[in-house]
């Protein structure tokens, strides 16, 4: 397998850190949201880290993702700085995007991420939409588009798929299976399954347990070398969970539709100890120390970088550098 070169995720201790990374960086951000350092919230990764991390380690640098408003784990993954990112959701210009993206539209193109997106399945046609560029320059690249269950009936993912099958590109969609659309259970919303979706287009699909990061590895290398290779698109349906709610909103709102037992169930199955459990003391120990080290950084950075200068508000608004004409924009 190809190591990742940008974030190290080609062996058992880089994958363990960047679970531990992407777990203390979540924890992190909810502390930050608390505090009003985050303005309108986060939508939490914390429990899913296993998927992100195993599809991004079946990935080569060029390759590229689209991600969701769940997106802060497959940013990390693939690549970006923990002080960027985490300045960009405290809207500061040291941000990836200088601080106008936020939580649900962080991107970095050089790294290959095209953006999270805060539209339910829109990562979809922008994947295969790169993935056919990509194919008309001759690039090696594959992308991944990553999207809930949610937007398994969403229309634009359905012609997402029929496109990438007709054109066999070299597109994996990875569909992280959590149970819940925001609130509302997956098995009374969703007729049919994720797998018969592909299968209706003639993709490829493979079920796998998300909750393990090595399991997530080997079903994304599959698919991933086989988009490689010429023989188009590939579907992934990962059972995972989030920990948290939805939104971080939830805690004010007092939501409740999960039990206890549902929760504790899943946290049995927490990604993080399993991937612990292939190493020894010394090397998690090594990882904790990184990674404590990195938040801290990642912390001072983004707190003490400047907010963005109001003037400046209408700027980047077109590709072509113009702004809007004096009086447009109130």
């Amino acid at each position: 397998m190809t190591d990742h070169q940008v974030a190290g995720l080609g062996t058992l201790q880089g994958r363990y850190r960047m679970l531990r990374l992407i777990r203390g960086f979540e924890e992190l951000a909810l502390t930050l949201v608390k505090s009003g350092a985050i303005v309108g919230g986060t939508h939490p990764y914390i429990g899913q880290e296993a998927v992100a991390v195993g599809v991004c380690a079946a990935l080569r640098p060029q390759d590229r993702i689209t991600s969701t408003h769940r997106g802060h784990g497959h940013v990390l993954a693939k690549g970006a700085e923990p002080r960027r990112l985490l300045a960009e959701l405290t809207g500061r210009v040291g941000g990836l995007n200088q601080g106008r993206g936020g939580s649900m539209h962080a991107a970095d193109l050089s790294l290959g991420i095209l953006g999270a997106n805060g539209i339910v399945g829109a990562g979809a046609p922008i994947a295969v939409g790169a993935a056919w560029a990509a194919r008309q320059a001759a690039e090696d690249r594959v992308v991944v588009s990553f999207f809930g269950d949610g937007a398994l009936n969403q229309g634009v993912l359905l012609e997402s798929l029929n496109l990438a099958a007709i054109w066999r590109l070299p597109v994996v969609f990875v569909c992280e299976d959590n149970g819940y659309a925001t609130t509302l259970p997956a098995e009374v919303a969703v007729a049919g399954s994720a797998l018969g979706r592909a299968a209706a287009f003639g993709i490829p699909a493979a079920e796998v347990d998300g909750m393990d990061t090595e399991a997530v590895l080997a079903a994304a290398t599959t698919a991933v070398d086989r988009a490689r290779a010429g023989h188009g698109p590939g579907f992934l349906r990962c059972r995972t969970y989030r920990y948290q709610g939805h939104h971080t909103m939830e805690r004010r709102m007092k939501v409740s539709y999960r039990s206890a037992e549902e929760v504790d169930s899943w946290r049995a199955r927490d990604p993080l100890p399993r991937a612990a459990a292939l190493l020894d003391q010394d090397q998690c120990a090594a990882g904790d120390r990184e990674v404590a080290e990195l938040l801290a950084e990642a912390e001072e950075f983004a707190l003490s970088s400047e907010h963005p200068d109001p003037a400046g508000a209408c700027d980047h608004l077109y590709a072509s550098g113009l702004r809007p004409r004096a009086g447009a924009v109130a």
